[in-house]
């Protein structure tokens, strides 16, 4: 009696096993950091183009007084840091725009500064009476999404963004770039266009910029 026996399927190779890894983990890459470059792409364009997008006069202003309560003026005196405890105190009781970014007192009023991808806010506080006057100036889009591009002010969490998107964008390169050598015949004209566009950037950065 005869049977037909299966031919044993051949092991895959090391290398067709990782080149079939490096696709499949490009394009998990691909689906999170396309959201991610596409946010700085065009926040990039804009700030390499600021043109685009003219600045329509001063932008509006929200006003407000409030008086401090003589132990809040206590504590920040008292505080290793007055302005930011300032701050601090009067963000409890208004809503502030922006983060800390200086404060000092002199002849007893006090003039913090508080900056952020979504507004700014100065805040002038008479120490002596706890009279307090605060100015919130919202951003512009455009200069929101600019701050958040460069990470200005915009906090550890959003900074902590940026580095995990340039990490995403580092391996979706270096595994893209692998990929090609799974290209034998595209392989030689890849290297090429490589030696290429570094020797564009060499050139452009020694010969045509200031």
């Amino acid at each position: 009696m005869k049977t037909d026996a299966k031919p044993k399927a051949r092991p895959a190779s090391w290398k067709g096993e990782f080149y079939r890894q490096s696709r499949a983990w490009h394009g998990y890459l691909s689906a999170v950091a396309f959201l991610a470059l596409t946010f700085f792409a065009v926040t990039g364009l804009l700030l390499n183009h600021p043109e685009w997008t003219p600045n329509k006069g001063e932008r509006p202003t929200k006003d407000q007084t409030l008086t401090l309560p003589g132990d809040a003026l206590s504590r920040a005196r008292t505080a290793a840091d007055p302005g930011r405890a300032l701050a601090a105190e009067i963000g409890q009781r208004a809503r502030l725009l922006g983060a800390f970014q200086s404060g000092e007192i002199v002849d007893d009023q006090a003039l913090v500064r508080l900056e952020g991808p979504r507004g700014s806010t100065d805040i002038t506080v008479d120490m002596a009476t706890g009279a307090a006057e605060v100015s919130v100036e919202p951003a512009r889009l455009v200069d929101t999404l600019n701050d958040l591009h460069r990470g200005k002010n915009a906090g550890k969490v959003w900074k902590l963004v940026i580095d995990l998107t340039a990490v995403v964008v580092l391996a979706l390169s270096v595994i893209g770039y692998l990929l090609f050598f799974s290209l034998r015949f595209r392989l030689r004209t890849s290297l090429l266009l490589t030696v290429a566009s570094l020797l564009v950037l060499v050139g452009v950065v020694l010969g045509l910029t200031p």
